[in-house]
């Protein structure tokens, strides 16, 4: 099997174990024998005519130790570039790559021994073997074809390898291996343009935080590199770095401290990583102001290790300015300041408790949601749940508390808004709640419909049902299961299998990643939401579904909400409607009353006569982004399952509000995605790529 789809690799890899025993160099080091200048590859090797020592030095190792991560190395990175790209093009972009390397870094240090740079007059000296510099170049190739997030990950992990070997090693071997990436990286995508993804996603939430801790993981490696393996780089020697143990331990302590809070998104983690970063660029930019006031007073004054100082404060400057970036990705509140926020402000475990009190609607348990703020009315007994964006407090759903008490709570979320200088809305309410507006002098507009399916008695008879007992029967023919879990209580590889199978979905759709009523893996991992798993006898999965609860008073669980829903790429077709079919008789056993499927943002039913207003203009809207986000088709989808349909509606004072609404409600759907993304996702082009 490995030899049917790696056979490049595993020649390569048997050729250099074949060779190594030939010579011994298994248990003797190369660089020893008499003839290792006919085989090494580098500046002397050129200067005395062996042309030859790129093919020959490519089957050794420096020493028997070096064995293992060039030969593991080159097994791992190459062989996943064969079973990506296939054995003819791997082959062509190692050799390439390899040869890529050790030219440039032959050329670089041929026209720079001359200026008397330490460094490269140490390397024109020397010699150097391995297929090191071939196996990096092919899996950077292959990194174009990789699926969102990977793609990315991929190629953070080449450059903080790159960066701190060059900057803070400095080998022969380390520069070919700089050499090789910067040609094999920017020809990726042309390589592999018919094999690679149709388009490239932005970078999610997750993907911001990433880069984010990948730049603070780079301090902290370079601070135990600096300490364990000081070398002669490019930007001098390190071997003279004043980095004691005590000095890499606080580095380190204070690297782990910065990377939880930011891969976790809190916002008091950003901002100790921006003063951090910004005292250090300040730094930075502070010493050529000294030196140039001690030249002015005739006292010259410089400093050593100016080169590796500099290169430092642009480390940091880089990490600061992808905190910019990002900063929206880094917005998770702290306990603290829940409990501070605006007049009238609870936390989540109130709300949570009042929701299974009283219960609530089919969004009631998205007002649960961290990263909502939540209003508690004056009777202590009722709360709206609300997101705060351009100015606007967008109150999402129904208000939660006993029967009789929205008009109320409502009127008291208006004043508190009111006096924080925000303008109120309310988002996705039901009928009820948008009536009991009317009595306050608001206006509604519907927004999305909610389609519900009610469980007593459903059975999946008659023409109408066709497609889903299709799915059924198919999904036994081919060994689809059907798992009905709690995906906390999942093990770790399911769990990551879970989130790559819907980063994959999020990143290679080519569109921003929405927020708001649309949840996603982390919500999933909430122990109140049950998860649904379709996977084969092999154990893949090929979907994912999750349901929240809908608790009515007491604490009981009346129904559940269709929230997320992800397929595997090429898997299983008609995945999405066995997951919601078998969800149904699930449930249904289970004595639930009822599913939502939820609804679709400007979508609706077309049979309701005439419209006109703010409802056209939403209906216009909506036509616009169906070929972005399918909303319309994903409200068609859920017809198969003959739902009965609830309006949804947007609250709101007046239409002089409208304008700012909107911009909040886009805010609050794309919290992540820059306004000039925003424009080019409205012109023609985009739409047409967006169905692709």
């Amino acid at each position: 099997m490995l030899w049917r789809r790696c056979p490049f690799t595993v020649t390569v890899v048997a050729v250099i174990l074949a060779v190594g025993l030939g010579t011994g160099s298994l248990w003797y080091p190369v660089t020893a024998r008499s003839w290792y200048p006919l085989v090494g590859y580098g500046l002397p090797a050129l200067a005395t005519g062996h042309w030859w020592t790129p093919v020959t030095a490519s089957f050794f190792a420096l020493a028997p130790l070096y064995y293992v991560p060039m030969l593991g190395g080159f097994a791992l990175l190459a062989g996943f570039t064969e079973w990506r790209l296939g054995t003819r093009r791997t082959a062509l972009v190692t050799v390439l790559g390899q040869l890529a390397g050790i030219a440039g870094a032959t050329l670089l240090l041929l026209a720079t021994r001359g200026t008397g740079w330490p460094w490269a007059v140490q390397l024109s000296a020397q010699l150097d073997v391995g297929f090191s510099a071939g196996a990096l170049a092919a899996v950077a190739v292959a990194s174009a074809v990789v699926r969102s997030p990977w793609r990315l990950r991929l190629r953070l992990a080449i450059a903080v390898y790159l960066l701190v070997t060059i900057l803070y090693v400095g080998t022969l071997s380390d520069l070919e291996h700089l050499m090789s990436a910067l040609v094999a990286l920017p020809a990726g995508r042309a390589l592999t343009r018919d094999l690679g993804p149709r388009r490239t996603g932005h970078p999610s939430r997750r993907e911001w935080r990433l880069l984010a801790v990948a730049g603070v993981v780079f301090i902290a490696v370079s601070a135990v590199v600096l300490w364990l393996v000081p070398g002669d780089g490019p930007l001098g020697s390190t071997a003279d770095a004043e980095e004691s143990w005590l000095d890499v331990v606080v580095t380190l302590v204070l690297a782990a401290l910065l990377i939880n809070g930011l891969r976790r998104g809190r916002r008091s983690a950003w901002w100790w990583a921006v003063v951090l970063a910004g005292l250090n660029v300040a730094i930075g930019l502070s010493i050529p102001v000294l030196i140039a006031v001690a030249t002015a007073l005739d006292e010259p004054w410089s400093f050593d290790g100016e080169p590796l100082f500099v290169a430092d404060r642009l480390v940091w400057a880089t990490l600061l300015a992808i905190l910019v970036a990002g900063r929206a990705a880094f917005r998770a509140p702290s306990r603290r300041r829940l409990r501070r926020g605006a007049p009238g402000a609870t936390d989540r475990e109130t709300a949570t408790r009042l929701l299974m009190r009283h219960g609530g609607g089919t969004l009631s348990w998205m007002t649960t949601w961290p990263e909502n703020s939540w209003f508690l009315a004056s009777d202590g007994d009722s709360y709206l749940a609300y997101q705060s964006h351009a100015g606007v407090a967008i109150g999402l759903g129904d208000p939660v508390g006993p029967r009789g008490s929205p008009a109320s709570t409502v009127r008291e979320f208006a004043q508190m808004a009111e006096r924080s200088a925000l303008v109120p809305c309310l988002f996705s309410v039901t009928t009820a709640t948008a009536a009991a507006t009317d009595g306050l002098g608001w206006r509604h507009v519907q927004v999305a419909e909610d389609t519900l399916v009610d469980l007593p008695g459903l059975a999946f008879v008659g023409r109408s049902w066709q497609a889903v007992r299709s799915a059924l029967n198919r999904a036994a023919r081919e060994g689809i299961e059907f798992r009905l879990v709690r995906l906390a209580d999942e093990p770790w590889s399911r769990v990551a299998h879970v989130r790559a199978i819907s980063e994959e979905w999020v990143g290679d759709k080519g569109l921003p990643e929405m927020g708001f009523t649309l949840g996603g893996v982390d919500e999933a991992l909430d122990t109140r939401v049950r998860v649904g798993l379709a996977q084969d006898a092999d154990g893949t999965l090929h979907g994912v579904t999750s349901w929240l609860p809908v608790y009515g008073p007491g604490g009981r669980v009346r129904g559940w909400t269709l929230d997320m829903m992800r397929r595997k790429h090429g898997g299983f077709r008609p995945v999405v409607e066995f997951m919601i079919a078998s969800s149904c008789l699930a449930f249904r056993t289970e004595g639930a009353e009822f599913l939502s499927l939820s609804g679709a943002p400007l979508a609706r039913t077309e049979d309701e006569g005439p419209v006109a207003g703010l409802q056209r203009v939403l209906d216009g809207l909506g036509a616009a982004m169906e070929p972005l986000y399918g909303f319309r088709s994903l409200h068609a989808f859920k017809a198969k399952f003959a739902p009965r349909y609830a309006p949804m509606y947007l609250a709101y004072r007046d239409e002089a509000d409208l304008p700012r609404i909107g911009i909040a409600l886009t805010r609050a759907y794309l919290p992540d995605t820059p306004v000039r993304d925003l424009v080019r996702l409205g012109t023609p082009a985009a739409r047409t790529t967006g169905t692709e």
